[in-house]
C-alpha cells in the first residue's frame, strides 16, 4: 500500500507499506526531502516495522523520534519534513487517512446571501459532509449586505461599536468558529469556505491543519504574482501586508469547516469606526492606517475581484478537481430555518456579551 503527504511549504513524503497479521511487515519511506546522515532513513523504516496497523499518528511519530534521538542515532537533520509528516504518509498508506486526490470536490453556488444565512449555510453544509450526505466542497461567498462577523468566543461589546455599526448599516453576526472579527462589504472581500472530512486532516494538529488547508490558495496567489505566506496561527500575508484571516471548526460528526476572508478592497476608516479591536490593535503598533495591516488584493494585483475569484477556482480545479453545483432547495430551507432560530437571534449573537 502506498500513501503520500506533501508538507505545506516543504517536501513530499511517500510511504510504501506491507501489512501481515495486523502489523507493519515492511516499510519504505521515500521522497524529495533532505536527510542527513543517509543511515537515518534506514532507522526510520526499522522504527515503523512491527508496529500495529491501527497505530495512530502520535504512536508512529514517537517511534520515529525515539529511533532518531541524538543518544541513539547521533546528530540527524531532517529538512522539508519531520517525524509527523512520515507518520501521516504511513496512515494514508494504511487507509486510515485520506488525501486530496481521494475526494471528489464540489463547488457550491449559492448566490448572494445575507450575513445570518451565510453562517447557517456553513453549518448546514458542514453537517451534510460529516453525515456523508454531500462530498467535500468549496463555496465562494457572495454578500448581499454589509457585515461584521465575530468569532464564536468573542465579546460582542468588546469587539464591535454597535452604534457605529448601525450608522453604517452593518449587520453583526456570530459564526461557529473561533478567531477574530471580520469586516465585510459586498464587493470588497473574497470569502470562501472549504468543508472536508476529518480524515483529510487526520493526524494534524489544529494549528498544522490551518497551513495544510490554506496551501492551495498560496499556490493560487503565487500564480497571480503575489508571493504570499502562511503566518501562524491563521493569517495569510504578503511582503506588503496581511491579506487574509482564516477560522476553523471541527464538528462532532467529523466534518472540518475551514473558512477564509480576504480583503479585496477596504474602507479603512469605516472598518476602524465599527471594530473596536481594530482600533486597539492599530494603536498598540503605533499605526495610523489600516492599510498597513490589511493589504487588499486589488492594490497588489490590479485585477478585478471576479478575475481573482475565477483564478482561484481554476487553480483549485486543476489541483484537486471540482464539479460545480447549485445549492439545492432542501439545503436552503434548512439553512433559512437555522438562520431564523439561531444566527439572527440576540441569544446567539450576544451569547458572550
Amino acid at each position: 500500500m502506498r500513501g503520500s503527504y506533501k508538507v505545506p511549504g516543504g517536501k513530499l513524503v511517500v510511504a510504501d507499506v506491507e501489512v501481515t497479521d495486523g502489523r507493519l511487515q515492511r516499510v519504505s519511506i521515500s521522497g524529495d526531502f533532505f536527510l542527513e546522515p543517509d543511515e537515518a532513513l534506514v532507522r526510520i523504516d526499522q522504527a515503523l516495522t512491527g508496529l500495529t496497523e491501527v497505530s495512530d499518528v502520535a504512536t508512529l511519530t514517537a517511534a520515529i523520534q525515539l529511533a532518531l534521538a541524538p543518544d541513539v542515532a547521533g546528530p540527524v537533520e531532517m529538512v522539508g519534513f519531520g517525524p509527523e509528516s512520515v507518520a501521516i504518509a504511513v496512515r494514508r498508506a494504511l487507509g486510515r487517512a485520506t488525501s486530496w486526490q481521494d475526494h471528489d470536490f464540489q463547488l457550491i453556488r449559492t448566490g448572494p446571501q445575507h450575513p445570518a444565512m451565510q453562517m447557517a449555510l456553513d453549518e448546514v453544509i458542514a453537517r451534510q459532509v460529516g453525515d456523508g450526505l454531500r462530498p467535500p466542497n468549496l463555496r465562494i461567498w457572495e454578500w448581499a449586505s454589509n457585515a461584521v462577523i465575530i468569532g464564536s468566543f468573542q465579546s460582542l461589546s468588546n469587539e464591535v461599536d454597535l452604534v457605529a455599526a448601525a450608522r453604517h448599516d452593518v449587520t453583526v453576526v456570530r459564526r461557529i468558529s473561533g478567531g477574530g472579527a471580520m469586516f465585510v462589504e459586498p464587493g470588497n472581500t473574497i470569502t470562501y469556505s472549504l468543508v472536508v472530512p476529518g480524515s483529510l486532516v487526520e493526524g494534524l494538529s489544529f494549528a498544522a491543519s490551518y497551513a495544510f488547508l490554506d496551501d492551495w490558495v498560496l499556490g493560487a496567489l503565487a500564480e497571480l504574482g503575489i508571493q504570499a505566506r502562511y503566518v501562524p496561527l491563521n493569517d495569510i500575508a504578503s511582503p506588503t501586508g496581511k491579506i487574509a484571516g482564516a477560522a476553523q471548526k471541527r464538528l462532532a460528526n467529523g466534518a472540518v469547516l475551514h473558512h477564509v476572508t480576504m480583503s479585496y478592497d477596504i474602507d479603512a476608516d469605516k472598518m476602524l469606526d465599527v471594530l473596536r479591536i481594530g482600533r486597539e490593535k492599530l494603536s498598540d503598533k503605533g499605526i495610523t492606517s489600516a492599510n498597513k495591516r490589511v493589504d487588499p488584493l486589488r492594490s497588489q494585483t490590479g485585477m478585478s475581484r471576479e478575475t481573482i475569484i475565477a483564478a482561484f477556482i481554476e487553480y483549485f480545479r486543476g489541483r484537486y478537481g471540482l464539479t460545480e453545483v447549485d445549492v439545492d432547495d432542501a439545503t436552503l430551507t434548512t439553512a433559512r430555518a437555522l438562520a431564523d432560530s439561531k444566527f439572527e437571534t440576540e441569544a446567539w449573537t450576544a451569547r458572550v456579551p
